[in-house]
């Protein structure tokens, strides 16, 4: 069970606090369970905070805390979700932290084995995990396909799959970046792991321990604002590694530079601009919604005229490289003798 003060969590010292920040705005059923998964941890040195983020009923929430027997609230006026958990940050006293959106939820072992493996790499910022989507009932829709972090490269690239639920960070690191910007309503999380990739690695946790949730409340179904709020953080951040790049040419330090994986990032948004919009048009066309789905269409074409031609090459790129994974395989086959082409010696 989770700590629920100094004393508690004094009680092992070797062992680290991990404080655990819910912003929310409403209530309901997914609230309540996404606190009833933090109750239910199996590492016991935990401190929970839930901002009320100026909700219209804070009653719902305090009785939902109350109900899941762990955490305290803390209500502030309506002020968006980066500075919400900023400011939940702010009164906690762990060592790492943890974030939960209050319609996403935890398995049991989901905090512990981030210890563990921050434990066993000092050197690693952030410590991350496989994470399935499920639907309102908690049914998988997708299957986890989270993949370690090799550098830098891989994070910014977004080959990792990291987000906010199924991270946890070092206070340190989260301190040394400034916490989550409030100039940015959506993509915030983003604009964090961008940040901490440059602080140090990041370890993988290969178990689905978290269960994100598909919804029609969820922000990122928002796709025209998610994608234009990607394309500004990218954008900044690549502004940000330029300029490190240059002071590091200057230097000779040789440190490897992120510019190009900042391209392929923005490349990757707007074919996911591109693709969101033409599944909104389908589902408008299906409806007989012509205006509506033209509109998707037209969006897309101003957002991201390239896009189905990049999409068309990525696509191109990655048959040649099957083909030749493929052609390798059989060459070496021969070579060593398998698949009935061995000599006799």
């Amino acid at each position: 069970m989770p700590d629920e003060g100094p004393d508690a969590a004094g009680a092992a010292v070797a062992e680290p606090l991990v404080s655990v920040v819910v912003a929310t705005n409403r209530g309901g059923p997914f609230l309540a369970e996404a606190l009833a998964s933090v109750a239910a941890q199996t590492y016991p040195h935990v401190e929970l905070v839930v901002v009320d983020d100026g909700s219209p009923d804070p009653a719902v929430i305090r009785d939902l805390v109350e109900e899941a027997g762990v955490g305290t609230v803390l209500r502030l006026d309506p002020s968006g979700v980066s500075t919400a958990r900023n400011t939940g940050v702010g009164r906690t006293r762990g060592e790492l932290l943890a974030f939960l959106d209050d319609d996403d939820r935890w398995h049991p072992d989901r905090l512990r084995l981030a210890v563990d493996a921050l434990a066993a790499r000092p050197d690693a910022v952030i410590s991350y995990c496989a994470m399935r989507t499920v639907d309102p009932a908690g049914e998988q829709l997708v299957a986890a396909d989270q993949r370690p972090a090799r550098d830098a490269r891989d994070v910014v690239r977004g080959l990792t799959g990291i987000m906010l639920p199924n991270l946890v960070i070092r206070r340190g690191a989260f301190d040394a970046v400034g916490g989550f910007d409030p100039a940015y309503r959506q993509g915030e999380d983003l604009d964090l792991v961008l940040a901490a990739a440059t602080l140090g690695p990041f370890v993988f946790v290969d178990q689905v321990l978290v269960d994100y949730r598909y919804h029609p409340g969820n922000t990122t179904r928002a796709y025209r604002d998610l994608a234009a709020g990607i394309r500004v953080i990218l954008r900044e951040r690549r502004s940000q590694a330029r300029a490190a790049d240059h002071a590091d040419r200057a230097g000779h330090a040789g440190r490897v530079g992120l510019d190009p994986a900042y391209r392929d990032r923005l490349r990757a948004n707007d074919r996911f601009a591109a693709w969101s919009a033409a599944r909104a048009a389908r589902a408008d066309l299906s409806e007989r919604r012509v205006r509506a789905a033209l509109g998707h269409v037209a969006w897309a074409a101003r957002f991201a005229p390239l896009a189905p031609l990049d999409w068309a090459r990525e696509r191109g790129r990655r048959v040649v490289g099957r083909v030749t994974d493929g052609a390798t395989r059989r060459v070496t086959s021969r070579a060593t003798g398998a698949g009935g082409g061995a000599t006799k010696g």
